[in-house]
């Protein structure tokens, strides 16, 4: 719950996100508690201009001399004329990752001289009265901008996710449910469909097999823009529906579970796959669970024998088309098992992410009787679940989770 979380932040933390963040708007937070927050926008220039508190200011000090000493040895190393190529590329590679902070650094350290300069007018009694009132105004200006810099070298300084910026793969399956199951796994990977367009990305399908009235009962598909994955990394998990089954003649409410699992793309660089490590299987697609139904052995199955991942694709008729849309899928698997097991500490295996598919685990609950969408990782309940099926209102749900952990990594940069 959002509270839990907040409780865990503390107090400057909260200060300081509602300051460098994004709200979404028009949220109900459970029953207990009502958030009237603006709509999402880029905060004014008084409003980023507040002081960040003192505590943070001193752990960023401490950290801005740390990387300033690290740039000096950085440059010590490129300039040993006895460094062998690996040392120089090394430390060149490690130099260009610290530019952009070492230039916000000197910028910021070049505006506290200023600063420095200016308060030694004003209280500078010799000089003139007109001189001083300049000085005390340029030094209310320098002092705004002095703020301006240290927030915007503070976010640059928090934890980030270097898959942020990544396009991502979307997989959803039916759960417990039978039809019904099915039916909510298309309309929940047509409403990412949805938003991704409302995002301006371009959402391809990579394979559908569907059931007997058509739903799905697997889906995967690539969704590539700026920051989809960093925008869409929550939606993994079980997401519960509760609705009328077309199949219900007595017009019961039914609960079912659809899982979402939201995978960083990865290339040849990132993961590297051997042909000994590939066992790779070809067969005629098979009835209702595809859409390309053909006699020829176009459906590619490709194993990686040490994980024992397995993907199928047998969405296109070409067996080379297949075949290179599941090796794609398979770099992204991997990629994931691998970013999870160097970051347990920040992440849970995609086999917890994704769960059984049993609709007592969940994120989410589409509660379509009473028209409400409620996120139980943050407590937040939106009533109009059409917009959200749609990808209008999604955001809702998607903001308030960047803001946790947008939290979080504050909490986490002051202790």
């Amino acid at each position: 719950m959002m509270q839990h979380h907040l409780r865990r932040c503390s107090a400057t933390a909260f200060t300081m996100i509602r300051c460098l963040c994004h709200f979404p708007t028009s949220i109900s937070v459970s029953p207990r508690l009502e958030w009237k927050c603006p709509s999402p926008r880029l905060f004014s220039t008084n409003e980023m201009s507040q002081q960040l508190p003192a505590n943070l200011v001193g752990v960023m000090e401490q950290r801005m001399k740390l990387i300033e000493q690290r740039s000096v040895y950085l440059q010590g190393q490129i300039n040993q004329p006895d460094a062998s190529p690996e040392e120089y590329s090394r430390a060149n590679k490690e130099l260009h990752k610290l530019e952009g902070t070492m230039n916000m650094i000197k910028e910021l350290r070049s505006k506290q001289e200023e600063i420095d300069g200016l308060k030694s007018l004003v209280t500078n009694s010799v000089e003139e009265k007109d001189l001083r009132e300049m000085a005390a105004q340029e030094l209310l200006e320098a002092l705004e901008e002095e703020k301006q810099l240290q927030h915007k070298l503070f976010r640059s300084l928090l934890p980030k996710d270097e898959a942020d910026e990544r396009d991502c793969i979307l997989e959803v399956r039916a759960g417990t449910g039978g039809e019904e199951a099915s039916l909510f796994a298309m309309d929940i990977f047509k409403m990412y469909e949805r938003y991704s367009q409302k995002n301006g990305w371009k959402f391809d399908a990579i394979n559908i097999m569907e059931s007997a009235l058509k739903g799905y009962k697997e889906a995967s598909g690539t969704i590539s823009g700026p920051g989809a994955y960093g925008k869409l990394k929550f939606e993994s998990g079980i997401h519960r529906v509760q609705r009328v089954p077309v199949t219900e003649k007595s017009g019961r409410v039914h609960t079912s579970a659809v899982s979402v699992a939201i995978l960083p793309q990865a290339d040849e660089v990132d993961v590297q796959l051997h042909n000994e490590d590939l066992r790779i299987d070809t067969y005629r697609s098979g009835g209702s669970g595809g859409q390309s139904v053909n006699t020829t052995d176009s459906a590619v199955r490709i194993t990686h024998v040490p994980t024992g991942t397995v993907v199928a694709i047998q969405d296109e008729r070409s067996q080379h088309q297949n075949k290179a849309k599941a090796l794609k899928v398979l770099r992204a698997r991997l990629y994931e098992i691998e970013r999870h097991r160097l970051h347990m500490d920040r992440s849970k295996l995609r086999s917890e992410q994704i769960g059984s598919g049993d609709r007592s685990e969940r994120i989410r609950t589409y509660n379509f009787p009473q028209g409400r969408v409620t996120d139980h990782r943050v407590g937040i309940t939106h009533h109009s679940i059409e917009d959200v099926m749609e990808g209008e209102s999604l955001d809702i749900f998607i903001d308030a989770l960047l803001l946790r952990e947008e939290m979080d990594a504050i909490a986490s940069f002051a202790s």
